[in-house]
Order: structure tokens, then C-alpha cells, then sequence
């Protein structure tokens, strides 16, 4: 075979970086990252945990069998929640795939593949749990690996901006304890496993040494990290060692760091360090991530979420009083099964109460063999979609009064790309604030002081900015150079 390969990935942050780490390490060992028509290994690396991005990689798939017919040889590789949740079962609906690998895998995946290329008829599974946080080589100092192709649909936040030079995603622990009913994540990521915290602080400095700016930790609920029985490293344990709180401040503390973001939180262990942490560390941005879910109480307790309203309205109060311009973001669910239409009017009650600045909502979907599945009642599928029509609307307006409320301020934005926006005669460029809210910058005509406009080094720029407008979900800006 062909030591050619192209990476599509679908889901979250961690699926991102888990396919940059793929990527650097295969052409480490001789591989070559091309685009789709010239690649003879596709890897897709997959998300389940809604119905839709999981039907998304079967649709991916059907359409390489096609390409396949046309290319014989043609090889694939499916990794991540999908590739744990159907296994072996990938190889007899889809030929051409010879590779499946689940989270804990994905480290011994570049010896499988190289083990595909050198033998035709090889078909390999890795798809066992391990017992602690599985490391991998290292390979952030190697050369010539790009950002995979992203697909985004899974809804995961920020996930629009997958791994620029300037942005770190660095992954701290993997799988989850909670088993909330409706959540496939514990049986296609396994339990929870901290990384040792030698490694996280290792990687970060590493990161920012390379260039990064901005780091985002990264785990299923950040907030319990080093509480699992199985976390390794000096600390890193059940027994009262380093937490995440004290993680957070000692990655804040790295020379050169300028942003430190983090997702995902469970609203039930955020411990009250964290929330301090956000009025204590300059380079802690003021966003967070805090999934709600519902808004009723007896939904709460169905789901299994282990807080209820007073619960969340306590932490979110918590968190403004420690930081004010706190930007808060959030995930919906609408149709659980027995959600009524008082219960839904709640959750639209505790939109208004804690003016979200946005949110990733989906309508409710069985997910195999979680508890929610065999629930009743469910909600019919025209009502659940209504209710989420309604939800989105609402939110829409807040979203729209809490942007149009920054106009006329000054902010600093992370430049990341050049804008979709492109006015004629202007040039735009996006980043995003330390909110995390997408800004559109207009660049001025004449060189900008330390940044060549017409080339790659504005990517990760930090500029000073002046909000001018508020659009839908974005906001456009000018530069204020010498001005603040």
C-alpha cells in the first residue's frame, strides 16, 4: 500500500487533537498527508454521541466504498466512539476498512497501520480499555503534519477552529464516571483515567515553546480530574493530591502563556478553587462552558445529573461574582423521555435567568444500551423538534442582545485566519476574544506594526481591537493601535 494518507474528522476537541497527534505521528515514521485524491488510507476518526454525527460517518464511508470502486486497494481506518461502539462489526459492512481502534487505542494505531501497509491482508482491532491514561510518543517537535480535515458536527464549542499554530488543544484525562442516562460517552471512552500531571505541564510548556498562545485543557469533566482511582503520577491520585484547581494555576504560571481555556465541566464537581481561580489568574479567560441540560428539575433527576436549578443558579452566581464579564455557553437537550411542556417551559425559564451567550441544543436521541433508552414516554419527534425550534429562537434573541451590548468596547482578539468576510477593498480576519466570541477584524491598508498583512505570521497575532458592530453570532471590529 501506498504510505499516503488523508485524516476526516467528526465530534469534539479531543477527536482534533487525538487526529493532529495521529497525523504527526505517521509521517514520523515515513508517511505522507495528502488531499483525499491522492491519499490510499483514510482515516475516519468518529463521534457518537448524538444519532446524527454517527449516521454522518456511515454517509462518509458509503461514499469512499464508491471512491474504492474506482481506486482498488483503497484502505481505511475508523477510530473513536463509533469505532468502540460497533467494532469488528465495521469490517463486514465495509470491506476496505481494515483498521478500527476506540479512544484507548489510538496509541498503538501507528504500529497498526504500518503493520496494514506491509501486509495486504491484515486486519486489526484495537478496541480494549486500558487500566490507566494510555501516553503516546511524542511528537510534537516533528515536522510536516497539517490539521486533518475537521467536521464539526457534533457541536462540540470552538470546535470551528481546530488546532492553529497560536491554539493548543492538550488533553488531561479521558472518559467519564458520571453514566448520565442519555450518555454514550462512558461506554465508547471507558472510565475515567488522569493523565499524570508531568505529562499535561510537559505538553503545555512544549506547546508554548512551539508558539502557542492559547491552551485549552481538554477532558470529559475537567473538573474531576485526578479523582479516579486509576491516576497516575506523583499526586494524581484519590488520595488528595493535585486536583484540578491547582492544575489550572500551575499551567496559568507558564512563561509565555497568554490564554488558558478549558472544556468540558460537570456543573456537580466544580469545585470552589475553580471558580476562584477565575478572578486570581490573569490568563484564565473569562468563558466557560457549563452544560445545564434541562431546566426542570424532575428532567434533571432523570437524566442523572446529580444537581438540580438551585444548584446551577448558586454556581453560576458564584462564578459572576468572581469574574463579572464571564461569558457563559451551555448545552441543551429538548424531548428527554417524559419531558412535558411545563418542563420544557422551565428550561426556556433558566435561559432568561442565566442569559446564556450561546448554546449547542439537539433534540433528545436514543443512544445504545444507555438507560435513557429504555425510558418512557417518549416525546414524539414533531414535538421535539417544535420545542427545540422554540429554544433556538430564544436563544438567538439573547445571543443577539448580549453582542449588540460590547459594542463600542475594546477587547483583545487572537487572530486565527482570514475571515469569510472579505468586503470589497477591505481585508478582514478572524479571532476570537477572550470570551470566546468569533470577531472579524478590518485590517488597515498600511503595514500593522510587528504582523505582514499579506502573509501568514498575523496567524496568532494578539491585536487590540474595538468592537464597531454586532452581527448575528459574531462581531466585526478595527483595530485600535496606540488608542487604549
Amino acid at each position: 500500500m501506498d504510505k499516503t494518507f488523508h485524516i476526516v474528522t467528526f465530534g469534539c476537541q479531543m477527536n482534533v487533537g487525538d487526529s493532529d497527534w495521529l497525523a504527526r505521528a505517521l509521517v514520523s515514521r515515513g508517511w505522507r498527508q495528502t488531499p483525499e485524491q491522492d491519499a490510499w488510507l483514510f482515516v475516519v476518526n468518529t463521534c457518537s454521541v448524538r444519532d446524527k454525527p454517527e449516521q454522518k460517518v456511515y454517509s462518509e464511508l458509503g461514499r469512499l466504498a464508491a471512491y474504492q470502486r474506482k481506486k482498488p486497494g483503497l484502505t481505511a481506518a475508523v477510530g473513536g466512539c463509533v469505532a468502540q461502539q460497533i467494532g469488528r462489526g465495521f469490517f463486514e459492512r465495509f470491506p476496505f476498512v481494515r483498521l478500527v481502534f476506540g479512544s484507548d487505542g489510538i496509541a498503538a494505531a501507528p504500529d497498526a497501520l504500518d503493520r496494514l501497509a506491509e501486509d495486504a491482508s491484515a486486519r486489526i482491532a484495537l478496541l480494549e480499555f486500558l487500566g490507566a491514561y494510555p501516553e503516546r510518543q511524542d511528537v510534537l517537535t516533528l515536522p510536516g503534519a497539517v490539521t486533518p480535515a475537521f467536521d464539526a458536527d457534533a457541536g462540540a464549542p470552538d470546535a470551528d477552529v481546530p488546532g492553529k499554530p497560536a491554539q493548543a488543544f492538550v488533553n488531561i484525562m479521558q472518559g467519564c464516571d458520571n453514566f448520565c442516562a442519555y450518555c454514550i460517552v462512558p461506554y465508547t471512552r471507558g472510565r475515567q483515567k488522569s493523565r499524570a500531571p508531568e505529562a499535561v505541564l510537559d505538553e503545555c510548556r512544549t506547546r508554548v515553546e512551539q508558539g502557542a498562545r492559547e491552551i485549552t485543557l481538554l477532558g470529559q469533566n475537567v473538573n474531576s480530574y485526578g479523582l479516579d482511582p486509576t491516576a497516575t503520577g506523583t499526586g494524581a491520585d484519590a488520595a488528595g493530591g493535585l486536583g484540578f484547581a491547582e492544575l489550572l494555576r500551575q499551567v496559568a504560571a507558564i512563561p509565555g502563556l497568554l490564554r488558558l481555556r478549558f472544556t468540558t465541566s460537570h456543573p456537580k464537581d466544580i469545585d470552589p478553587a475553580v471558580i476562584r481561580a477565575f478572578g486570581e489568574l490573569e490568563n484564565l479567560c473569562p468563558a466557560l462552558h457549563l452544560p445545564l441540560q434541562a431546566g426542570s428539575d424532575a428532567v434533571l433527576k432523570r437524566m442523572g445529573r446529580k444537581y438540580d436549578r438551585a444548584r446551577y443558579l448558586a454556581i453560576v452566581a458564584d462564578l459572576r461574582a468572581a469574574r463579572p464579564d464571564l461569558a457563559l455557553t451551555t448545552d441543551l437537550i429538548v424531548g428527554f423521555p417524559g419531558e412535558g411542556e411545563d418542563d420544557f417551559l422551565q428550561t426556556l425559564d433558566m435561559m432568561e435567568l442565566v442569559r446564556f451567550e450561546s448554546s449547542f441544543s439537539f433534540r433528545y436521541s436514543d443512544r445504545p444500551g444507555v438507560a435513557a433508552q429504555r425510558m418512557q414516554p417518549k416525546v414524539p419527534d414533531a414535538v421535539g423538534q417544535e420545542r427545540l425550534l422554540r429554544l433556538q429562537s430564544l436563544q438567538n434573541g439573547i445571543t443577539k442582545q448580549t453582542l449588540k451590548a460590547l459594542e463600542g468596547r475594546e477587547t483583545d482578539v487572537l487572530l486565527e485566519a482570514m475571515s469569510r468576510r472579505q468586503d470589497e477593498g477591505e481585508t478582514f480576519w478572524r479571532g476570537r476574544d477572550p470570551g470566546g466570541r468569533v470577531v472579524n477584524v478590518r485590517m488597515p491598508g498600511e503595514r500593522m506594526p510587528g504582523a505582514d498583512i499579506a502573509g501568514s505570521p498575523l496567524c496568532g497575532q494578539m491585536v487590540p481591537v474595538r468592537i464597531l458592530e454586532a452581527k448575528n453570532h459574531s462581531l466585526l471590529a478595527e483595530l485600535c493601535w496606540g488608542k487604549r
